[in-house]
């Protein structure tokens, strides 16, 4: 952080000139580095797009300086220098504008002085965008103390000791170690106890998100997701689960005896997750679920819903919040959180607007997915009246007493980030990205002569928003879709592979999965994979060369297919694992086989059906856990899973959902789950390299997947 850019005319009288040569000469001398422009405007494109420029300085007499009014919602804490001859006038209407102006003159005698201003703004403007918790750190850091507590590596010196620790310290940087301080440390205050620094971090990024109170959390929105469950409900409370939950939902059900009740989500063909439709959520549909309970359930005081889904669909959250009738509502929004930043997610997310009545509203949030912070970076965002004491101990139980620091700064600095306008222009960018990508595979797509991949999205958009899933619209693929009741994100884009036609498998396909592969040998790794879907983040993150070179790769893999390279000269980390079997196979047979295999077990139906049927509920997650602890348990074939009760829980990936939870008892009526899994199997063994990875299933000695029961 230490660029400052200077404009002005190439045309200056050399007094002019000799002024700026000498500023620039004793700014450079305090270490800054001086970037130069002639044009305006060009400098406004270089401040947009040049966040480590910490001052601008620009020529006054030979600038329109109305056009500076852009940058007010930019930047408007930059420090902003005028030069001019004189100061006796000044457009009148620069006084309407939110900028941190401040006046120079061309005048060698005090340009010593004004370099010493310059600098002395610079150091304000740091230390006013820098939040209050990682300026400390900052502080700190550079402070220099000597410690005799922990961590063991002492500022990372214990690293520089051993030449593989030197090594290891050289490759990350001195201060990432210098910031990895105790807790013992008081004048950042304490993370567990919320005090000091740590709760002024905790109310700034509350007042960023639009929630009464928030928590950091520096292991990850599994835990958080914990955190609140346990806050949530005791012991015997009956709890509403969206069954496209996150499996911390699961673990947290593993760890406290609670009884689920499950809202029935959607699927459409390509296996994206849909959402719950609005009848799950109404008071008769829940009685309805308790009273078919095979455990004894009450009416659910807590409910945890997925918002958005892994795929990018948002709810109607005030309709949810109007519609479920419960004390506690969870929106597991780790995917999302940049909602409250951009107008066109308005309405679709936990803490926009209010709680009703006595309503306590949570939302978290994996920092680090989509905004800008270190993994593990989360946060709690809730709404209404709390037992802060409570809540407190249950995050504490879950908190390490030696956080890292640096997470706990990332977090703050990600608020930060998304501040006023600062935030908003951030976001519009990346929905604005995410949007040009897919009108470019679209122009693409209808400019080819044969097969293209195609977007999962209306079939026409204009400006970016968040497209409503609208009933009897093909597009979805959703049965019985409710009217204003979910909307398409449009930062997670979904390309589509020639595979499927009207919830159909058709004769030519190309399976995603051989795409997926490309584009990670040519260094793009694909968010997630489906049987003929592709998931891209269009995050903060994304610039235009890196969304072109994904339309460069995907363009490559077209002409590379319809050439029909051998899989050796296409795929050749997959030839080199398994040379034998793809020896003399080209492309366009490893497609086909692949493809027919699909169509033989009919995917699309048998995925529909495996995720519409719940399994029998023998008894709840907690109790099969404590008997899998107490080694009640055993290993048989998963083929032979019927009629048993499975100890874990298991996930196929994709999609990434718990498609049978502990407790649960496979029978007659779900028999499809299982040969939904037994599918997934063949498949992997027939097409070696294309295995489904399935969470909860072990391969044992004979080859086949095995699967704990309880005795």
């Amino acid at each position: 952080m230490n660029d400052i850019l200077i404009t002005y005319h190439n045309r200056l009288n050399e007094q002019k000139k000799l002024f700026l040569n000498k500023l620039t000469q004793l700014l450079s001398e305090q270490g800054f580095n001086i970037i130069t422009s002639s044009s305006l405007n060009d400098s406004i494109s270089t401040l947009k797009h040049n966040a480590r420029i910490v001052s601008y300085i620009v020529d006054w007499e030979s600038n329109n300086l109305s056009e500076l009014e852009e940058l007010a919602g930019i930047n408007p804490d930059l420090p902003i220098f005028l030069i001019n001859t004189n100061h006796n006038e000044l457009d009148l209407e620069l006084s309407n504008f939110k900028l941190n102006l401040d006046f120079l003159q061309y005048d060698q005698h005090l340009i010593s002085e004004d370099t010493k201003r310059i600098a002395s703004a610079i150091t304000s403007y740091l230390n006013v965008i820098t939040p209050p918790f990682t300026k400390e750190l900052m502080r700190y850091v550079n402070s220099n103390k000597y410690t005799f507590c922990t961590p063991g590596h002492m500022g990372g010196t214990a690293f520089t000791r051993s030449p593989v620790g030197a090594y290891f310290h050289d490759f990350f940087g001195a201060n990432t170690f210098k910031a990895d301080i105790s807790i013992s440390v008081p004048e950042l205050g304490s993370l567990l106890d919320h005090t000091g620094l740590h709760k002024e971090a905790e109310e700034f990024i509350a007042e960023t998100f639009n929630s009464d109170h928030s928590y950091i959390v520096t292991n990850g929105t599994s835990t958080a997701n914990k955190m609140v469950g346990l806050y949530s409900a005791g012991e015997g409370a009956t709890i509403l689960v969206d069954r496209n939950c996150h499996k911390s939902i699961c673990h947290f059900m593993m760890m406290t005896d609670v009884v689920p009740i499950y809202l029935r989500p959607t699927r459409n063909a390509y296996g994206i997750l849909g959402g719950i439709p609005q009848s799950e959520f109404t008071s008769a549909s829940i009685q309805a679920k308790i009273d078919a309970s095979s455990i004894y359930a009450e009416w659910p005081s807590y409910a945890v819903i997925t918002n958005s889904t892994y795929d990018g669909l948002l709810y109607n959250t005030e309709y949810i919040k109007r519609t479920l009738k419960v004390n506690k509502l969870h929106f597991d929004s780790a995917w999302v959180p940049y909602t409250n930043f951009h107008p066109i997610y308005k309405g679709k997310y936990g803490m926009c607007n209010s709680a009703l009545g006595e309503q306590i509203i949570f939302e978290t949030h994996s920092t680090h997915k989509l905004l800008a912070a270190f993994s593990q970076a989360s946060m709690i965002h809730i709404k209404g009246k709390i037992d802060k004491d409570v809540m407190d101990e249950c995050y504490m139980m879950h908190t390490s007493t030696s956080p890292l620091y640096q997470i706990t700064a990332s977090c703050e600095i990600a608020a930060a980030m998304m501040r006023g306008e600062r935030g908003y222009h951030l976001i519009n960018r990346a929905v604005k990205r995410g949007t040009n990508f897919r009108k470019e595979i679209k122009k693409l797509r209808a400019t080819a002569r044969d097969w293209y991949f195609d977007v999962w999205q209306p079939d026409e958009i204009e400006e970016a928003e968040c497209w409503e899933l609208k009933p009897n619209e093909s597009w979805h693929g959703f049965k019985n879709q409710d009217a204003n009741h979910i909307y398409l994100d449009p930062m997670k884009v979904t390309l589509l592979t020639p595979g499927i036609e009207n919830n159909q498998l058709v004769e030519f396909g190309i399976p995603a999965e051989i795409v997926s592969m490309f584009l990670d040998l040519h260094g793009v790794i694909v968010e997630k994979t489906g049987p003929y879907s592709l998931l891209f983040l269009f995050s903060i993150g994304i610039s235009r060369p890196k969304s072109m070179k994904l339309l460069t790769i995907l363009n490559d893999f077209k002409a590379a297919f319809d050439a029909n390279l051998s899989v050796r000269e296409m795929l050749p980390n997959l030839y080199q694992e398994y040379p034998q079997f793809y020896r003399k196979m080209r492309i366009q047979e490893l497609a086909s086989r692949i493809h027919n295999l699909m169509k033989e077990y009919d995917l699309p139906t048998m995925m529909y059906h495996a995720f519409d049927c719940f399994p029998e509920i023998s008894m709840t997650p907690h109790q099969a856990f404590q008997k899998l602890i107490k080694g009640k348990a055993k290993f048989i074939k998963l083929s032979e899973l019927e009629g048993h009760t499975s100890a874990v829980m298991v996930l196929p990936y994709p999609p990434g959902v718990p498609l049978i939870m502990p407790g649960e008892r496979i029978t007659s009526s779900s028999r499809k789950v299982l040969d939904y899994l037994i599918m997934l199997e063949k498949i992997g063994r027939e097409v070696p390299g294309f295995e489904t990875d399935i969470h909860g299933v072990e391969t044992d000695e004979d080859g086949d997947l095995s699967i704990k029961v309880l005795d």
